[in-house]
């Protein structure tokens, strides 16, 4: 049985430059909202060598990530999934965004796991943005509620982007707080997936020259000039990153979150503390 390799938010960016860095010798299964962006994907890495199908997948259903988990297993053993499907400030409103981002993260994570075997990886993308929000606004109670009562996890984390100011600033908040809960949850399933030998990690890109990237440097560029190189990073870079994390030799590599963002946080944080 071919070993398969699911990325959601596989038709562009990151996804899709993760996908280039996989090995040949197994399925690889793209999914996105956009059937057409996902056709043109697909066509671009059957024409590097890969097998490749895809399905179209709606993360913040629930019910559309069980049907992709679906697909996947019965196209053969599912040994890597990467979730890189994702919202950004600029490109929906705080609740979407906290639903694709957050609850997306536990429904990928929930549904696959479920079908995935010993040896199995799991890379959630987080986002650089975990890391800037205050202590006192992370509050980890309100995150164990994605389990339990996930309309009331979605009205809390909503209510808490209200306080910042402007249309942008709160979808920005949301967009804070749903990748700091994504980075959180890959470490909780970790521990939970571990006693079925699955390897769960995040990685917390900074701003990458995508096209959400680019949506975002005028308003959400601010740590650009806190990087060593004081740039943006490419889908390129990511895209190898990423798959290294997915690769089954780093199987001693779990329950942590990879900073990947140029060192933009601790340039803010300490060495380019202005």
């Amino acid at each position: 049985m071919k070993k398969v390799c699911v990325i959601t938010g596989g038709g562009s960016g990151m996804g899709l430059a993760a996908a280039k860095f996989m090995p040949k010798d197994r399925i690889i299964i793209i999914a996105g909202r956009t059937e057409k962006k996902l056709i043109k994907a697909a066509e671009e890495l059957e024409e590097l060598g890969y097998t490749v199908k895809y399905k179209t997948c709606d993360t913040s259903l629930r019910e559309s990530v069980k049907e992709l988990a679906e697909f996947a297993a019965k196209a053969g053993k599912v040994q890597t999934v990467i979730n890189s499907a994702g919202l950004s400030p600029a490109m929906s409103d705080p609740e979407t965004i906290v639903r694709v981002n957050a609850l997306g993260t536990v429904y990928v994570n929930k549904e696959f796991s479920a079908v995935m075997e010993k040896g199995g990886v799991i890379v959630d993308i987080a986002s650089n943005s975990a890391y800037i929000l205050p202590s006192f606004l992370i509050n980890k109670k309100v995150y164990r509620l994605a389990d339990t009562d996930e309309a009331k996890f979605v009205q809390k984390l909503v209510k808490k982007s209200r306080l910042a100011k402007g249309d942008y600033q709160r979808s920005g908040f949301a967009y804070a707080l749903s990748k700091n809960f994504a980075v959180w949850y890959a470490k909780k399933c970790a521990f939970e997936y571990g006693e079925k030998g699955i390897r769960v990690v995040s990685l917390s890109p900074g701003l990458i020259s995508t096209d959400m990237g680019n949506l975002e440097k005028k308003d959400g560029g601010m740590l650009i000039d806190f990087s060593a190189e004081r740039r943006m990073g490419t889908p390129e870079e990511l895209g190898f990153a990423i798959a290294f994390l997915a690769d089954e030799r780093n199987g001693y590599l779990a329950g942590v979150d990879v900073l990947c963002d140029g060192g933009s946080i601790n340039g803010k944080k300490e060495f380019r503390k202005k």
